[in-house]
């Protein structure tokens, strides 16, 4: 099992994980089809981090979506690894899916000149020029799972920092099957938009469960671009497909209206997997509820690399165009450890007593 990534202690940001060979691979190729390079390759001396601490620099984060667990976990290593590394962030933005909020965000962003960027794009194509005359004032621009199009590594922006959706893809349909006992008709509920790392996951589960599992059938497919909106896409696959045992839905926040969905509808003999270990899916596995399992992100670790790769881009090293986090199979079984690993901390005490019972 996966151990937790840590940086070393006095200011020495070495990321290190101990794991089985195996179960480091990452599946998952870049949005241009580069090869991941590990997080834990990722490593800086003392004497770097002095002189980026000497250097007074600063940072702001531009989110497509603050408003979950995935999110504030990621803030949160950003601004412990910046802290360490003595940068300052300026503002921190949400642009709640809107392609216009982000523009206008990275516009304000723009006007307090940080050293640091780093984003995750909404739209691949709307924001691009934003993106671009960014990069053209000087900043470092660093990219969480998704890159905008016309843009060119080394020039445009330092890096792509990603968990390996496609392998947490492919941890869901192997939970999915297990939990079906190799056999049954599922749902898929997507997101239908020109995102990156939600369109590998979808993939790979998809590829997954056609190629290993030929006794389980995909029969019903749904698309969702507000994730406020997956509860009636939910409802209208369990009248439209009565015959369901399953359904993968792209993420935590959708996959919590599937199983709100299913149980109004008298469906509580569904199995739901998905992607990203929130709160709220925490409780539901720990708990036996709908949701069997999931692949897990790392996003804590996720920005601890974003932010050292900002430290990399201010000292002239070589970035890596595409790093990638290890996935994490989350299952009851392992839902304690697995929370401790994806957020740095022990899990609280109504997970433990949710897990208990």
């Amino acid at each position: 099992m996966f151990k937790k990534i840590a940086f070393l202690a006095c200011l020495s940001l070495v990321v290190a994980m101990t794991a089985p060979a195996e179960e480091m691979q990452i599946m998952s190729t870049g949005p241009k089809g580069e090869k991941a390079a590990s997080a834990e390759t990722l490593t800086l001396t003392d004497a770097e981090i002095a002189t980026v601490r000497e250097g007074n620099y600063t940072a702001a984060i531009c989110f497509h979506y603050s408003g979950d667990d995935w999110s504030r976990a990621q803030q949160q290593g950003l601004r412990d690894t910046f802290d360490k590394l003595g940068i300052r962030i300026l503002a921190v933005t949400d642009a709640n899916f809107k392609v216009e909020q982000q523009v206008s965000d990275i516009e304000s962003v723009m006007a307090l000149n940080p050293d640091i960027l780093i984003s995750i794009p909404v739209d691949p194509v709307s924001t691009a020029p934003a993106f671009k005359r960014a990069a053209e004032l000087g900043m470092k621009i660093i990219f969480m799972d998704n890159c905008p199009d016309d843009v060119e590594h080394g020039k445009d922006y330092v890096s792509i920092v990603s968990a390996d959706n496609y392998g947490n893809g492919v941890v869901a349909a192997d939970i999915m099957a297990e939990a079906l006992g190799g056999k049954g008709n599922i749902g898929v509920i997507y997101h239908d938009a020109n995102y990156f790392v939600t369109n590998q996951r979808v993939t790979a589960f998809e590829k997954t469960i056609k190629e290993k599992y030929p006794d389980i059938t995909i029969i019903d497919r749904g698309g969702f671009d507000d994730p406020n909106k997956v509860a009636d896409i939910a409802d209208a696959m369990f009248v439209r497909s009565p015959e369901l045992n399953g359904i993968f839905a792209n993420w935590d926040v959708p996959a919590e209206a599937v199983v709100s969905s299913a149980i109004a509808m008298g469906r509580d003999d569904i199995v739901v997997t998905t992607i990203d270990l929130g709160d709220n899916i925490a409780r539901i596995i720990a708990q036996g509820g709908l949701i069997k399992g999931l692949g897990a992100q790392l996003p804590y670790d996720q920005g601890q690399a974003e932010a050292t790769l900002a430290a990399y881009a201010l000292l002239g090293k070589e970035c890596p165009p595409y790093v990638a986090v290890p996935a994490l199979p989350v299952t009851k079984g392992n839902i304690l450890d697995a929370y401790k690993q994806v957020y740095h901390k022990d899990a609280p005490d109504w997970l433990v007593e949710a897990a208990s019972n």
